[in-house]
């Protein structure tokens, strides 16, 4: 076995990986006979730089929703069978310190869709947005519209939460076809959402399909992929699951209810789903997003494209109420590291061996300018990334540039250095922890690092101040 580093070995012990290193991929197609037991064991990543290019990639970036970091099997979820994304695992590598750039839904997404903090821009202030006056500039810059300048084709299929009609919509910000929701929720069979209203669409127009969320999204990706392409395209796969309200496939009554109380004036409420849901019918909801998911990458190989397509999985943030985060401590919509730490596997066959650990820090920006730079497309100077392009790391060797991780939002406040992390409380408190010795935050080392906590904390400061301000509660 080659050398495990400490953070390496951490993350196994830490994130419940166990799982992984003993078999890669938990209820996966079995590997043959004749391979070798050590073939089946995660080793650190290490970048095969002598690969050929085979052209430019396509890009295919699935986002779940609400999904915990050890909510897959193969990140230790003793009870979830996720054998889709394990196989996806171990065909390519999995990230143990991978972050989502905010700690909910719609700011996130800005992250990924401009590469830059939310803060950068005005509707990434909202967290998340709630109101058809909040949303993305349509003249900002996107991974879509400069993936687009350099030739490619690009589809959202899913949740956009980044805006709604009239002003915004994933086809006024360079992607050529959306089919999805454009709020942050909806009830999965009457498509009804966040503002009491129907919302799957079709480009700008109303669709009607009251069929259960998942399958219906699943469908339209696996068009997609099948597709004739004359040109390499950019895929955003955006599922709602597992996000609230707790609804399977078979669940259309209990929908029906949540549907009628939205009806009745009661929309968040009714989407909070506080009186339902269980762990058991959240496990079921992940393993049908797996399935989904199996579904659309089994297409990608039946159109002969998965050789050369990257594959990108993650969570938009941390895990909600039924979500399974151990070791770590809080949820989504803090800046604990079970609000913000994801699941995030990447596959590129062309490119990239399998069965691999990468425990680098990284966070959503990255993946804009990594994709970015994958097809060969240039960021707009007049809105510098705030990403790091993992390209040289996954594609040459190249050590990943020290630098720090940062997130803002309302009540809280966090920046990752290496293994320390400072974060601030709701309460106004610092804390200071190291992550590779304590990934729960529970040992506070404040007090014994001050001059430490002091920098940490002078450098969100320094970031911070270059964002916008959040306008008054």
């Amino acid at each position: 076995m080659p050398e495990i580093s400490r953070r390496f070995f951490g993350g196994l012990v830490g994130g419940g990986a166990v799982t992984a290193v003993a078999g890669a991929a938990v209820g996966a197609e079995a590997a043959p006979a004749s391979t070798p037991a050590s073939a089946s064991v995660e080793r650190p990543f290490r970048a095969r730089p002598c690969a050929g290019s085979g052209g430019r990639p396509n890009f295919l970036f699935v986002l779940g929703d609400d999904l915990g970091w050890a909510d897959l099997s193969s990140y230790g979820a003793p009870h979830i069978r996720t054998p889709n994304l394990d196989r996806l695992a171990a065909q390519g590598v999995r990230f143990t310190n991978a972050y989502s750039g905010s700690a909910t839904c719609s700011p996130t997404r800005f992250s990924l869709y401009t590469g830059r903090y939310p803060g950068r821009t005005r509707g990434g202030l909202a967290e998340p947005i709630g109101n058809k006056t909040q949303g993305l500039d349509p003249d900002h810059p996107t991974l879509a519209s400069l993936l687009k300048q350099a030739g490619y084709a690009t589809a959202l299929i899913g949740k956009w939460h980044c805006g709604w009609l009239p002003d915004y919509s994933p086809t006024k910000s360079g992607w050529d076809e959306f089919f999805g929701n454009f709020g942050g929720a909806l009830e999965y069979f009457s498509k009804l959402g966040q503002l009491g209203d129907y919302d799957l669409y079709e480009g700008d127009a109303e669709y009607k399909d009251l069929r259960y969320y998942t399958t219906v999204l699943t469908e339209r990706a696996v068009q997609y992929v099948l597709r004739d392409h004359d040109e390499p395209w950019l895929l955003n796969l955006n599922f709602t699951t597992p996000h609230w309200p707790w609804l399977g496939e078979d669940d259309e009554e209990a929908g029906a209810e949540i549907a009628a109380k939205i009806r009745a004036g009661e929309v968040l409420s009714g989407l909070l789903h506080n009186d339902g849901g269980s762990v058991e019918k959240y496990s079921e909801m992940v393993e049908n997003l797996d399935a989904a998911i199996g579904k659309v990458l089994t297409a990608l190989k039946r159109s002969g494209q998965e050789h050369n397509t990257v594959v990108v999985f993650a969570s938009g943030n941390g895990g909600e109420r039924f979500s399974y985060q151990w070791p770590l401590s809080g949820g989504k919509s803090q800046l604990l590291e079970g609000g913000i730490r994801t699941p995030t596997i990447v596959r590129w066959p062309a490119r990239l061996d399998g069965r691999q650990v990468s425990d680098e820090p990284v966070f959503s920006p990255d993946w804009t300018a990594t994709l970015l730079e994958l097809g060969g497309a240039r960021p707009a100077p007049t809105h510098p990334l705030d990403g790091h392009s993992l390209a040289g790391y996954l594609l040459r060797g190249e050590e990943i540039p020290e630098r720090d991780l940062f997130w803002r939002v309302r009540g809280n406040r966090a920046l990752r250095r290496g293994d320390w992390k400072y974060y601030q409380d709701s309460s106004g408190k610092d804390h200071l922890y190291n992550l590779a010795q304590d990934q729960r935050e529970q040992a506070d080392l404040a007090g014994d690092r001050p001059e430490l906590l002091a920098e940490l904390k002078a450098a969100w400061e320094k970031t911070a101040s270059g964002l916008l301000p959040y306008p008054a509660a």
